[in-house]
């Protein structure tokens, strides 16, 4: 029981999940501190802020005025995009890196050979033919 527990914990895939959810969010926090400290202040230099402090396009409509709050739209994009980049370059890639390394050291290939394609055995299959023709005795 211990031994296939062990087995499901160690597999590879289980590891990269834990450990992506885990530094994701923690990272998360960082990344949001950053955005509202930097992003922000560099969004309100090209628009401004309407009175409720919402930075976006406003729009008149039929009730009144619509503000569409861009700004939020932009920190989460930025903030996705951070936290999708240090996962990756922090955890996921040196994780392959491991993996491949591993892989060698087992003798594992690392992809088969492509097969040949149809003309590739259709020109071997001629060539063959024209040999075992040249090879055969003449009367």
């Amino acid at each position: 029981m211990i031994k296939g527990f062990k087995e499901f914990i160690l597999r590879g895939n289980v590891i990269d999940l834990a450990v992506a959810v885990v530094i994701g969010a923690a990272f998360t926090a960082v990344v949001n501190a950053i955005v509202s400290s930097i992003i922000n202040p560099l969004i309100e230099l090209v628009w401004k802020p309407d009175e409720d402090g919402v930075v976006g396009i406003t729009v008149n409509g039929l009730h009144g005025q619509v503000t569409f709050p861009i700004s939020d739209l932009i920190n989460a994009v930025i903030a996705f995009l951070a936290v999708a980049i240090v996962v990756y370059f922090v955890f996921v890639h040196p994780m392959n890196v491991m993996k491949e390394r591993a892989a060698r050291k087992q003798g594992v290939p690392e992809e088969p050979e492509p097969l040949p394609s149809e003309a590739e055995l259709l020109v071997q299959i001629r060539d063959l033919l024209g040999k075992q023709a040249d090879a055969a005795p003449k009367p």
